[in-house]
Protein backbone atom coordinates (compact mmCIF):
# COMPACT_ATOMS: atom_id res chain seq x y z
CA UNK A 1 0.00 0.00 0.00
CA UNK A 2 1.19 3.66 -0.65
CA UNK A 3 -0.45 6.78 1.73
CA UNK A 4 -0.47 10.02 -0.01
CA UNK A 5 -0.58 13.19 1.81
CA UNK A 6 -1.09 16.74 0.16
CA UNK A 7 -0.67 20.24 1.34
CA UNK A 8 -0.48 23.60 0.33
CA UNK A 9 -3.72 24.76 -1.06
CA UNK A 10 -5.53 27.48 -0.02
CA UNK A 11 -7.09 30.81 -1.59
CA UNK A 12 -5.59 32.65 -3.94
CA UNK A 13 -6.15 35.80 -5.80
CA UNK A 14 -6.80 35.86 -9.79
CA UNK A 15 -2.83 35.69 -11.17
CA UNK A 16 -1.67 34.58 -8.04
CA UNK A 17 1.01 31.23 -7.28
CA UNK A 18 0.39 28.36 -4.97
CA UNK A 19 2.83 25.32 -4.50
CA UNK A 20 1.38 21.92 -3.92
CA UNK A 21 3.16 18.76 -2.16
CA UNK A 22 2.24 15.50 -1.93
CA UNK A 23 4.39 13.51 0.43
CA UNK A 24 4.22 9.31 -0.39
CA UNK A 25 4.77 6.71 2.21
CA UNK A 26 4.41 3.16 2.25
CA UNK A 27 5.78 0.68 -0.34
CA UNK A 28 6.31 2.97 -3.00
CA UNK A 29 8.62 1.35 -5.20
CA UNK A 30 5.47 -0.34 -6.10
CA UNK A 31 4.69 3.01 -8.08
CA UNK A 32 6.05 4.24 -11.55
CA UNK A 33 4.87 8.04 -11.13
CA UNK A 34 2.38 10.33 -9.60
CA UNK A 35 0.19 12.65 -10.81
CA UNK A 36 -2.54 15.39 -10.49
CA UNK A 37 -5.85 15.55 -11.03
CA UNK A 38 -8.08 18.22 -9.74
CA UNK A 39 -12.29 17.96 -9.32
CA UNK A 40 -14.11 21.24 -9.46
CA UNK A 41 -18.12 21.35 -7.75
CA UNK A 42 -20.17 19.17 -10.64
CA UNK A 43 -17.39 18.18 -12.60
CA UNK A 44 -15.37 14.90 -13.02
CA UNK A 45 -11.79 14.46 -11.95
CA UNK A 46 -9.76 15.47 -14.72
CA UNK A 47 -5.71 14.87 -15.61
CA UNK A 48 -3.80 18.21 -14.72
CA UNK A 49 -0.09 17.02 -14.97
CA UNK A 50 2.18 13.76 -14.20
CA UNK A 51 6.01 12.94 -13.42
CA UNK A 52 7.96 9.49 -13.27
CA UNK A 53 10.06 8.99 -10.48
CA UNK A 54 12.49 7.74 -12.40
CA UNK A 55 13.47 9.85 -15.55
CA UNK A 56 11.54 13.04 -13.95
CA UNK A 57 9.82 13.52 -17.59
CA UNK A 58 6.74 15.36 -17.12
CA UNK A 59 3.10 15.60 -19.14
CA UNK A 60 0.51 18.50 -19.05
CA UNK A 61 -3.00 19.17 -19.50
CA UNK A 62 -3.29 21.43 -22.31
CA UNK A 63 -5.14 23.97 -19.71
CA UNK A 64 -2.29 24.36 -17.84
CA UNK A 65 0.56 23.99 -19.90
CA UNK A 66 3.17 27.05 -19.50
CA UNK A 67 1.45 27.47 -16.44
CA UNK A 68 2.06 24.81 -14.01
CA UNK A 69 5.19 22.85 -13.21
CA UNK A 70 5.19 19.26 -12.01
CA UNK A 71 8.60 18.08 -10.07
CA UNK A 72 9.51 15.22 -8.03
CA UNK A 73 12.26 14.85 -5.30
CA UNK A 74 12.47 11.07 -5.21
CA UNK A 75 14.59 11.05 -2.43
CA UNK A 76 11.90 12.45 -0.23
CA UNK A 77 9.22 10.92 -2.35
CA UNK A 78 7.40 13.83 -2.62
CA UNK A 79 5.77 15.51 -5.81
CA UNK A 80 4.94 19.23 -6.34
CA UNK A 81 2.75 20.91 -8.45
CA UNK A 82 3.86 24.83 -9.10
CA UNK A 83 0.84 27.25 -9.71
CA UNK A 84 1.87 29.85 -11.27
CA UNK A 85 -1.27 32.67 -13.00
CA UNK A 86 -4.02 30.97 -11.47
CA UNK A 87 -7.04 31.44 -12.56
CA UNK A 88 -10.46 31.32 -11.40
CA UNK A 89 -11.68 28.10 -12.78
CA UNK A 90 -8.54 26.32 -11.91
CA UNK A 91 -10.87 26.35 -8.34
CA UNK A 92 -10.90 22.78 -7.48
CA UNK A 93 -10.05 19.96 -4.78
CA UNK A 94 -6.70 18.73 -6.32
CA UNK A 95 -5.80 15.41 -5.67
CA UNK A 96 -2.32 13.41 -5.55
CA UNK A 97 -2.22 9.57 -7.34
CA UNK A 98 0.23 7.47 -7.53
CA UNK A 99 0.12 5.23 -10.74
CA UNK A 100 0.08 1.03 -10.67
CA UNK A 101 0.82 1.47 -14.75
CA UNK A 102 2.70 2.68 -16.88
CA UNK A 103 4.00 6.51 -16.05
CA UNK A 104 2.66 9.75 -17.72
CA UNK A 105 -0.52 8.25 -17.79
CA UNK A 106 -3.50 10.96 -18.35
CA UNK A 107 -6.27 7.92 -17.23
CA UNK A 108 -7.60 7.72 -13.55
CA UNK A 109 -7.80 3.87 -14.02
CA UNK A 110 -4.35 3.73 -13.92
CA UNK A 111 -3.79 5.14 -10.85
CA UNK A 112 -4.16 2.92 -7.44
CA UNK A 113 -3.30 5.43 -4.66
CA UNK A 114 -4.99 8.47 -4.26
CA UNK A 115 -4.86 11.48 -1.38
CA UNK A 116 -7.93 13.40 0.62
CA UNK A 117 -7.16 16.17 -1.65
CA UNK A 118 -6.75 19.91 -1.05
CA UNK A 119 -8.59 22.53 -1.84
CA UNK A 120 -7.40 25.44 -4.16
CA UNK A 121 -9.53 28.28 -4.29
CA UNK A 122 -8.90 31.38 -6.83
CA UNK A 123 -10.79 34.24 -6.59
CA UNK A 124 -11.38 36.41 -8.95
Amino acid sequence: QVQLAESGGGLVQHGGSLRLSCVASGRTSSTYGMGWFRQAPGKERGFVAAVSWTTGLTRYADSVKGRFTISRDHAKNTVYLQMNSLKPEDTAVYYCAGDNGPPLSIARDQYAYWGQGTQVTVSA
